[in-house]
């Protein structure tokens, strides 16, 4: 999103209010800060990239982590002490004591989703500049993200009970979105110039359960709020579709065949999180490991390119050696084509704390996450040693005066490789491009536009 360095001015020579911005945390908290945004400008407000001689400072915190409130913390703290007009929203927001705790001068505290909230907390400390040469925004809204791809939120809240994750506790449970109100923010964002829709959610895979896959009207037809029905839908609209944070239910299989057609990206984010049986019945999630073999087996029959992403905990109270080594076995036999791994962390109010398992020391986590990234990259450089040779769509992220920095459809923006596309002509970003790739290395590919 492009912001607003310079102050603005009413049709009556009034400087309108000014609000600086820090989203943290994951794509869903970055769709409720463009959400908020949105909102503010909508109204009038300027949006600076400073907290010196702001009127405000908004910061949209992550709370998931010791590591990532840490990191809310020190923002909150920069924002207090450049500007010292501060309201705090996002996840931690959810844990006002500790923030006011740290932060007694802050304006306001609001927990996640909370938007009205936060914007009445702007109101109330920088009241608006109504101006109607002023209030306008786009139709698809204001985005922290690139013109060319942009995150559909499709639902808020999980119903999981993870017993590491108190998502559940700060966002509450599964909200789904009606897939008409999904679909007119999709194709408003097609008609803004968006090549790449990323549908995220805590739990994309259940959509619509809550609402028993309620069904609401789109283009003179009723749609389901059915994960497989939405995925069709928006595979009509002509764009790259990418679907992250798919839990494996067995519904799962019926968007493959929509992938091997193209109609959706070839491309499954599921957090798998480990393979242990006794691991994953002490975190709470599916334990079958050998089924879901099965399954990657047959998805990759029905489309042979399909890229497998997903992350994993090492080091979760009470992982012994023989779970850390079953582990290694099946991402081996899985050769998932995208991972990433993080050493378990406790989280301050998660069943995990309570479970009286033993904790795994800090030098056997480090070791442990050493090795299982060791055997991932081995894997991912040997999948994309055998892309050299073929001739791959690559959308440009960057131009470059004579090489551009692209993904191809195995690539989420952020947090999978990138393809460095060469070139003659000038590439621009949000190009689509086909490129001949030429080598690789463990996380990107090299290339040349044809």
């Amino acid at each position: 999103m492009a912001l607003i360095d310079a102050p603005e001015q009413t049709a009556d020579g009034k400087t309108a209010p000014t609000v600086s911005f820090v989203s943290l945390g994951c794509p869903k908290a970055l769709v409720d800060s463009e959400r908020i945004l949105t909102q503010l400008r909508a109204e009038g407000y300027g949006i600076t990239r400073s907290h010196h001689g702001a009127d405000l400072v908004i910061v949209n915190t992550c709370g998931f982590l010791d590591s990532a409130k840490a990191e809310s913390l020190a923002a909150i703290g920069d924002a207090m002490a450049e500007n010292g007009k501060v309201i705090v929203t996002g996840c931690m927001g959810a844990q006002p004591e500790e923030i006011r705790g740290h932060f007694p001068g802050v304006l306001a505290v609001t927990g996640p989703q909370q938007y009205e909230t936060v914007v009445a907390a702007v109101h109330e400390a920088a009241p608006p500049a109504h101006d109607p040469f002023v209030d306008l925004v786009p139709p698809q809204g204001l985005k922290l993200t690139p013109r060319h791809y942009a995150y559909l939120k499709i639902s808020e809240g999980c119903n999981n009970r993870c017993s590491f994750c108190i998502i559940p506790q700060l966002r509450g449970d599964l909200v789904s979105r009606p897939a008409a109100e999904v679909m007119r923010e999709a194709e408003k964002l097609v008609k803004a110039g968006v090549k790449e829709l990323l549908v995220i959610s805590q739990d994309t895979s259940a959509y619509g359960v809550d609402i028993r896959y309620a069904e609401s009207p789109w283009r003179d037809q009723p749609l389901k709020a059915k994960f497989a029905d939405l995925s069709g839908a928006l595979g009509e609209l002509g764009v790259w579709v990418r679907m992250h944070y798919v839990y494996p239910y067995p519904h799962v299989d019926e968007v493959i065949p929509l992938m091997a057609e193209r109609k959706i990206l070839p491309y499954l984010d599921i957090p798998f999180q480990h393979a242990s049986p006794r691991v994953l019945k002490a975190m709470r999630r599916p334990g079958n490991q050998d089924k879901t073999l099965e399954r990657i087996r047959r998805w990759r029959e029905i489309c042979p390119d399909i890229t497998l992403r997903s992350t994993f905990i090492v080091g979760f109270p009470g992982e012994t050696d023989e779970d850390f080594e079953l582990l290694l076995d099946w991402l081996a036999e899985a050769q998932l084509d995208r991972v990433g791994c993080f050493q378990y962390e406790p989280v301050q109010g998660a069943t995990a704390n309570g479970l009286g398992l033993e904790a795994v020391p800090d030098t056997v986590k480090a070791q442990r996450h050493k090795r299982f990234m060791a055997a991932q990259q081995a894997i991912s450089t040997r999948k994309l040693k055998a892309k050299v040779g073929k001739r791959l769509p690559v959308i440009i992220d960057e131009a470059g005066p004579s090489v551009a920095k692209g993904r191809s459809m195995a690539d989420a923006p952020e947090i999978d490789g990138n393809v460095y596309v060469a070139s003659r002509r000038p590439l621009r970003q949000g190009d689509i491009v086909t490129v001949k790739i030429e080598r690789s290395d463990a996380y990107d590919l090299h290339g040349v536009a044809v």
